[in-house]
Protein backbone atom coordinates (compact mmCIF):
# COMPACT_ATOMS: atom_id res chain seq x y z
CA UNK A 1 0.00 0.00 0.00
CA UNK A 2 1.27 3.28 -1.02
CA UNK A 3 1.75 6.11 1.32
CA UNK A 4 -1.22 8.61 1.39
CA UNK A 5 -3.06 11.44 3.31
CA UNK A 6 -6.74 11.29 3.08
CA UNK A 7 -8.26 14.75 4.51
CA UNK A 8 -12.02 15.65 4.41
CA UNK A 9 -13.47 17.99 6.42
CA UNK A 10 -16.59 18.04 5.25
CA UNK A 11 -19.45 17.76 8.14
CA UNK A 12 -22.29 15.16 6.90
CA UNK A 13 -25.16 14.89 8.56
CA UNK A 14 -27.03 11.89 7.86
CA UNK A 15 -30.11 10.44 7.71
CA UNK A 16 -34.01 10.93 8.41
CA UNK A 17 -35.19 14.18 9.27
CA UNK A 18 -32.09 16.15 8.68
CA UNK A 19 -33.44 18.67 5.94
CA UNK A 20 -35.12 20.77 8.58
CA UNK A 21 -31.39 21.66 9.93
CA UNK A 22 -30.33 23.31 6.74
CA UNK A 23 -30.97 26.73 7.97
CA UNK A 24 -29.13 26.70 11.76
CA UNK A 25 -26.13 25.01 9.47
CA UNK A 26 -26.22 27.51 7.11
CA UNK A 27 -26.40 30.64 9.71
CA UNK A 28 -23.19 29.38 10.48
CA UNK A 29 -21.38 31.11 7.55
CA UNK A 30 -23.27 33.71 6.55
CA UNK A 31 -26.79 35.52 6.57
CA UNK A 32 -26.77 36.20 2.82
CA UNK A 33 -27.42 33.06 1.24
CA UNK A 34 -27.34 32.24 -2.74
CA UNK A 35 -29.61 29.27 -3.36
CA UNK A 36 -28.57 27.10 -6.35
CA UNK A 37 -31.14 24.57 -7.60
CA UNK A 38 -32.46 22.67 -10.61
CA UNK A 39 -34.60 23.44 -13.00
CA UNK A 40 -37.86 22.54 -11.55
CA UNK A 41 -37.92 19.36 -9.83
CA UNK A 42 -36.76 20.19 -6.16
CA UNK A 43 -40.47 22.77 -6.50
CA UNK A 44 -42.00 20.07 -7.76
CA UNK A 45 -41.40 17.66 -5.03
CA UNK A 46 -42.25 20.21 -2.09
CA UNK A 47 -38.36 20.28 -0.92
CA UNK A 48 -37.71 23.75 -2.04
CA UNK A 49 -40.59 24.85 0.82
CA UNK A 50 -39.14 22.95 3.24
CA UNK A 51 -35.40 24.02 2.26
CA UNK A 52 -36.68 28.15 2.35
CA UNK A 53 -38.73 27.68 5.20
CA UNK A 54 -36.01 26.26 7.44
CA UNK A 55 -33.75 29.60 6.14
CA UNK A 56 -35.94 31.68 6.83
CA UNK A 57 -36.54 30.64 10.17
CA UNK A 58 -32.79 31.07 10.81
CA UNK A 59 -33.20 34.45 9.56
CA UNK A 60 -31.26 34.41 6.40
CA UNK A 61 -31.76 36.44 3.12
CA UNK A 62 -32.41 34.08 0.58
CA UNK A 63 -30.97 35.05 -3.56
CA UNK A 64 -32.67 32.48 -5.63
CA UNK A 65 -30.06 31.19 -8.42
CA UNK A 66 -31.96 28.12 -10.34
CA UNK A 67 -32.39 26.31 -13.81
CA UNK A 68 -28.95 24.41 -13.36
CA UNK A 69 -29.33 21.56 -16.00
CA UNK A 70 -27.89 18.42 -16.48
CA UNK A 71 -24.58 18.47 -17.74
CA UNK A 72 -23.94 22.24 -16.17
CA UNK A 73 -23.24 25.19 -18.20
CA UNK A 74 -19.95 27.35 -18.08
CA UNK A 75 -22.19 30.02 -18.76
CA UNK A 76 -24.93 29.51 -16.19
CA UNK A 77 -22.38 29.38 -13.61
CA UNK A 78 -20.97 32.59 -14.75
CA UNK A 79 -24.12 34.06 -13.74
CA UNK A 80 -24.44 32.62 -10.57
CA UNK A 81 -21.43 34.54 -9.80
CA UNK A 82 -22.52 37.86 -11.36
CA UNK A 83 -25.69 37.40 -8.81
CA UNK A 84 -23.22 36.66 -6.25
CA UNK A 85 -21.15 39.68 -6.12
CA UNK A 86 -24.05 41.86 -7.32
CA UNK A 87 -25.79 40.75 -3.29
CA UNK A 88 -22.90 40.30 -1.49
CA UNK A 89 -23.53 36.86 -0.80
CA UNK A 90 -21.67 35.53 1.84
CA UNK A 91 -22.40 31.70 1.78
CA UNK A 92 -24.24 29.33 -1.14
CA UNK A 93 -26.36 26.79 -0.55
CA UNK A 94 -27.04 24.07 -3.18
CA UNK A 95 -29.95 21.70 -3.36
CA UNK A 96 -30.16 19.24 -5.82
CA UNK A 97 -27.69 16.35 -8.25
CA UNK A 98 -24.53 16.55 -8.69
CA UNK A 99 -24.73 19.14 -11.33
CA UNK A 100 -26.43 21.56 -9.28
CA UNK A 101 -23.49 20.70 -6.39
CA UNK A 102 -20.72 21.64 -9.28
CA UNK A 103 -22.60 24.77 -10.30
CA UNK A 104 -22.30 26.20 -6.91
CA UNK A 105 -19.01 25.39 -5.85
CA UNK A 106 -17.90 26.75 -9.44
CA UNK A 107 -19.68 30.23 -8.63
CA UNK A 108 -17.93 30.44 -4.73
CA UNK A 109 -14.89 30.11 -6.26
CA UNK A 110 -15.68 32.59 -8.77
CA UNK A 111 -17.12 34.78 -6.98
CA UNK A 112 -14.27 35.87 -5.24
CA UNK A 113 -11.64 36.60 -7.87
CA UNK A 114 -11.36 38.56 -10.59
CA UNK A 115 -10.39 36.62 -13.36
CA UNK A 116 -12.63 34.18 -15.02
CA UNK A 117 -13.88 30.82 -13.31
CA UNK A 118 -12.98 28.48 -16.25
CA UNK A 119 -9.13 29.94 -15.15
CA UNK A 120 -9.36 27.35 -12.62
CA UNK A 121 -10.26 24.60 -15.40
CA UNK A 122 -7.64 24.94 -17.75
CA UNK A 123 -5.20 25.57 -15.53
CA UNK A 124 -4.50 29.05 -16.00
CA UNK A 125 -5.27 30.02 -11.99
CA UNK A 126 -4.78 28.21 -8.93
CA UNK A 127 -7.48 28.86 -6.11
CA UNK A 128 -6.97 30.69 -2.82
CA UNK A 129 -9.97 31.25 -1.25
CA UNK A 130 -14.06 30.55 -1.77
CA UNK A 131 -17.63 31.60 -0.32
CA UNK A 132 -18.83 28.34 1.80
CA UNK A 133 -20.79 25.90 0.33
CA UNK A 134 -23.49 23.87 2.09
CA UNK A 135 -25.42 20.71 0.21
CA UNK A 136 -28.41 19.22 0.08
CA UNK A 137 -27.92 16.05 -2.67
CA UNK A 138 -31.01 14.82 -3.71
CA UNK A 139 -29.92 12.49 -5.94
CA UNK A 140 -27.19 9.72 -4.99
CA UNK A 141 -24.43 9.80 -7.90
CA UNK A 142 -21.55 12.03 -8.21
CA UNK A 143 -20.47 12.35 -4.51
CA UNK A 144 -19.77 16.20 -5.01
CA UNK A 145 -21.48 16.55 -1.36
CA UNK A 146 -18.70 15.26 0.17
CA UNK A 147 -15.33 15.99 -2.47
CA UNK A 148 -13.44 18.90 -3.62
CA UNK A 149 -14.22 18.25 -7.17
CA UNK A 150 -16.27 19.99 -9.48
CA UNK A 151 -17.23 19.91 -13.43
CA UNK A 152 -18.24 22.15 -16.04
CA UNK A 153 -18.94 22.03 -19.76
CA UNK A 154 -17.99 25.46 -21.51
CA UNK A 155 -21.36 25.57 -23.88
CA UNK A 156 -19.20 27.97 -26.17
CA UNK A 157 -16.34 25.54 -26.67
CA UNK A 158 -18.36 22.72 -26.11
CA UNK A 159 -15.41 20.94 -23.63
CA UNK A 160 -16.33 19.37 -20.60
CA UNK A 161 -13.83 20.00 -17.96
CA UNK A 162 -12.99 19.09 -13.65
CA UNK A 163 -11.56 20.52 -11.27
CA UNK A 164 -10.46 19.55 -7.97
CA UNK A 165 -8.98 21.76 -5.01
CA UNK A 166 -9.22 21.32 -1.05
CA UNK A 167 -10.67 24.69 -0.72
CA UNK A 168 -13.70 22.97 -2.72
CA UNK A 169 -15.04 20.92 0.47
CA UNK A 170 -18.61 21.59 1.11
CA UNK A 171 -18.75 22.64 5.10
CA UNK A 172 -21.65 20.45 5.57
CA UNK A 173 -23.51 18.60 3.33
CA UNK A 174 -27.09 16.95 4.65
CA UNK A 175 -28.04 14.03 3.75
CA UNK A 176 -31.39 12.75 4.08
CA UNK A 177 -32.53 9.51 1.58
CA UNK A 178 -35.63 10.92 1.46
CA UNK A 179 -35.28 13.19 -0.79
CA UNK A 180 -34.38 10.91 -3.24
CA UNK A 181 -37.56 9.04 -3.24
CA UNK A 182 -38.67 10.97 -5.85
CA UNK A 183 -35.82 10.10 -7.97
CA UNK A 184 -37.32 8.90 -11.19
CA UNK A 185 -36.08 5.68 -12.38
CA UNK A 186 -33.92 6.40 -15.05
CA UNK A 187 -31.80 8.63 -13.08
CA UNK A 188 -31.53 6.77 -10.05
CA UNK A 189 -29.92 4.10 -12.19
CA UNK A 190 -27.82 6.80 -13.66
CA UNK A 191 -26.66 7.82 -10.36
CA UNK A 192 -26.02 4.12 -9.61
CA UNK A 193 -23.52 3.88 -12.18
CA UNK A 194 -22.20 6.81 -11.55
CA UNK A 195 -21.13 5.53 -7.80
CA UNK A 196 -20.42 2.57 -9.41
CA UNK A 197 -17.86 3.64 -12.03
CA UNK A 198 -16.25 6.06 -8.89
CA UNK A 199 -15.16 3.23 -7.59
CA UNK A 200 -14.17 0.52 -10.32
CA UNK A 201 -12.23 2.88 -12.11
CA UNK A 202 -10.01 2.91 -9.40
CA UNK A 203 -10.27 -0.70 -8.85
CA UNK A 204 -9.15 -1.09 -12.59
CA UNK A 205 -6.14 1.16 -13.11
CA UNK A 206 -4.56 1.02 -9.53
CA UNK A 207 -0.86 -0.60 -10.04
CA UNK A 208 -0.64 -1.34 -6.76
CA UNK A 209 -0.29 -5.35 -5.97
CA UNK A 210 -1.20 -5.46 -2.55
CA UNK A 211 -4.48 -3.61 -1.49
CA UNK A 212 -6.69 -6.23 0.32
CA UNK A 213 -8.15 -3.55 2.72
CA UNK A 214 -8.85 -1.28 -0.17
CA UNK A 215 -10.28 -4.08 -2.44
CA UNK A 216 -12.44 -5.14 0.32
CA UNK A 217 -13.78 -2.09 0.70
CA UNK A 218 -14.14 -1.02 -3.18
CA UNK A 219 -15.80 -4.40 -3.65
CA UNK A 220 -18.29 -3.77 -1.07
CA UNK A 221 -19.38 -0.44 -2.05
CA UNK A 222 -20.23 -1.74 -6.02
CA UNK A 223 -21.75 -4.44 -4.48
CA UNK A 224 -23.99 -2.50 -2.78
CA UNK A 225 -24.48 0.14 -5.20
CA UNK A 226 -26.03 -2.40 -7.58
CA UNK A 227 -28.21 -3.88 -4.81
CA UNK A 228 -29.40 -0.89 -3.63
CA UNK A 229 -30.24 0.82 -6.71
CA UNK A 230 -31.86 -2.80 -7.66
CA UNK A 231 -33.72 -2.34 -4.63
CA UNK A 232 -34.99 1.09 -4.97
CA UNK A 233 -36.27 0.95 -8.04
CA UNK A 234 -38.53 -2.01 -7.40
CA UNK A 235 -39.04 -0.33 -4.07
CA UNK A 236 -39.37 3.35 -4.54
CA UNK A 237 -39.71 4.92 -0.96
CA UNK A 238 -38.25 2.27 0.87
CA UNK A 239 -35.59 4.16 3.03
CA UNK A 240 -32.76 1.24 3.32
CA UNK A 241 -32.00 1.12 -0.16
CA UNK A 242 -32.43 5.04 -1.03
CA UNK A 243 -30.28 5.02 2.08
CA UNK A 244 -27.54 2.97 1.06
CA UNK A 245 -27.75 3.77 -2.03
CA UNK A 246 -27.08 7.78 -1.18
CA UNK A 247 -24.19 6.39 1.93
CA UNK A 248 -22.32 4.49 -1.47
CA UNK A 249 -22.43 7.54 -3.50
CA UNK A 250 -21.13 9.85 -1.22
CA UNK A 251 -18.03 7.10 -0.01
CA UNK A 252 -16.93 6.39 -3.72
CA UNK A 253 -15.26 9.92 -4.62
CA UNK A 254 -14.87 10.89 -1.20
CA UNK A 255 -11.09 9.90 -1.30
CA UNK A 256 -10.97 6.77 0.75
CA UNK A 257 -11.84 4.29 -1.48
CA UNK A 258 -8.44 5.42 -3.21
CA UNK A 259 -6.79 5.83 -0.38
CA UNK A 260 -3.19 3.97 -0.83
CA UNK A 261 -3.72 2.72 -4.44
CA UNK A 262 -0.82 5.11 -5.41
CA UNK A 263 -1.16 6.87 -9.04
CA UNK A 264 -4.97 5.99 -10.50
CA UNK A 265 -6.80 6.85 -13.57
CA UNK A 266 -10.33 8.15 -14.85
CA UNK A 267 -10.28 7.12 -18.51
CA UNK A 268 -14.15 6.06 -18.35
CA UNK A 269 -15.10 9.58 -16.86
CA UNK A 270 -12.52 11.48 -19.66
CA UNK A 271 -14.18 9.43 -22.37
CA UNK A 272 -17.79 9.69 -20.85
CA UNK A 273 -17.11 13.58 -20.66
CA UNK A 274 -16.31 14.47 -24.58
CA UNK A 275 -19.12 12.34 -25.23
CA UNK A 276 -21.51 14.46 -22.64
CA UNK A 277 -20.18 17.70 -23.96
CA UNK A 278 -20.80 17.26 -27.28
CA UNK A 279 -24.26 15.36 -27.19
CA UNK A 280 -25.37 16.33 -24.15
CA UNK A 281 -26.21 12.84 -22.75
CA UNK A 282 -26.66 11.81 -19.11
CA UNK A 283 -23.74 11.31 -17.92
CA UNK A 284 -24.45 8.20 -16.15
CA UNK A 285 -25.97 7.01 -19.10
CA UNK A 286 -22.68 7.49 -21.01
CA UNK A 287 -20.52 5.78 -18.47
CA UNK A 288 -23.11 2.71 -18.55
CA UNK A 289 -21.91 2.30 -22.63
CA UNK A 290 -18.03 3.51 -22.14
CA UNK A 291 -17.70 0.80 -18.85
CA UNK A 292 -18.98 -2.07 -20.96
CA UNK A 293 -16.46 -0.93 -23.91
CA UNK A 294 -13.27 -0.58 -21.64
CA UNK A 295 -13.65 -3.61 -19.99
CA UNK A 296 -14.28 -5.17 -23.36
CA UNK A 297 -10.97 -3.44 -24.89
CA UNK A 298 -8.64 -4.30 -21.60
CA UNK A 299 -10.32 -7.86 -21.59
CA UNK A 300 -6.69 -8.92 -22.18
CA UNK A 301 -4.36 -6.74 -20.47
CA UNK A 302 -6.75 -6.67 -17.49
CA UNK A 303 -7.82 -10.38 -17.24
CA UNK A 304 -6.50 -10.77 -14.00
CA UNK A 305 -7.94 -8.17 -11.83
CA UNK A 306 -11.67 -8.40 -14.35
CA UNK A 307 -11.57 -12.44 -12.78
CA UNK A 308 -11.24 -10.80 -9.60
CA UNK A 309 -13.48 -8.49 -9.60
CA UNK A 310 -16.21 -11.05 -10.86
CA UNK A 311 -15.47 -13.59 -8.22
CA UNK A 312 -15.49 -10.79 -5.39
CA UNK A 313 -18.32 -8.73 -7.01
CA UNK A 314 -20.43 -11.36 -8.63
CA UNK A 315 -19.75 -14.42 -6.60
CA UNK A 316 -18.40 -16.41 -9.91
CA UNK A 317 -16.76 -20.05 -8.97
CA UNK A 318 -12.96 -19.58 -7.86
CA UNK A 319 -12.53 -22.89 -9.98
CA UNK A 320 -12.98 -20.55 -13.24
CA UNK A 321 -9.90 -20.09 -14.97
CA UNK A 322 -9.12 -16.23 -15.35
CA UNK A 323 -9.71 -15.84 -19.07
CA UNK A 324 -13.41 -17.41 -18.37
CA UNK A 325 -13.68 -15.29 -15.12
CA UNK A 326 -13.23 -12.22 -16.88
CA UNK A 327 -15.21 -13.04 -19.32
CA UNK A 328 -18.37 -13.47 -16.89
CA UNK A 329 -17.06 -10.64 -15.04
CA UNK A 330 -18.14 -8.07 -18.25
CA UNK A 331 -21.46 -10.38 -19.19
CA UNK A 332 -22.67 -10.23 -15.53
CA UNK A 333 -21.90 -6.48 -15.57
CA UNK A 334 -23.70 -6.52 -18.89
CA UNK A 335 -26.74 -8.25 -17.45
CA UNK A 336 -27.06 -6.00 -14.36
CA UNK A 337 -27.17 -2.85 -16.69
CA UNK A 338 -29.70 -4.38 -18.56
CA UNK A 339 -31.91 -5.07 -15.97
CA UNK A 340 -31.86 -1.65 -14.35
CA UNK A 341 -32.67 -0.28 -17.64
CA UNK A 342 -29.18 1.46 -18.34
CA UNK A 343 -28.50 1.80 -22.37
CA UNK A 344 -25.16 -0.55 -23.23
CA UNK A 345 -24.67 1.06 -26.73
CA UNK A 346 -24.31 4.63 -28.23
CA UNK A 347 -27.18 3.40 -30.41
CA UNK A 348 -29.26 2.94 -27.18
Amino acid sequence: MHNFVWHNPTKVLFGRDTLPKIGAETAVWGKKVLLVSGQASLKRSGLHEQITHSLREAGLEIIEHDGVRSNPLLSHAREGIAKARAHQVEVIVAAGGGSVLDTAKAIGAGAVVEHDVWKFFIGKKGIKGTLPVVTLPTLAASGSEMNSGMVLTNDQTFEKFGFGHRLLFPKVSILDPRTTFTVPADYTAYGAVDALSHVLEFYLTTREAKTPVQDRLMEGLMEKAMAACTHGLAEPHEYTARADLMWVAALALSGLSAAGLGRVGFPMHLIEHSLSALYDIPHGAGLAVVMLGWLRHHQQSHTKRIAHLGRRVFGLSASLAEPQAAEQTISALHSWLRSVQAPTTLAE
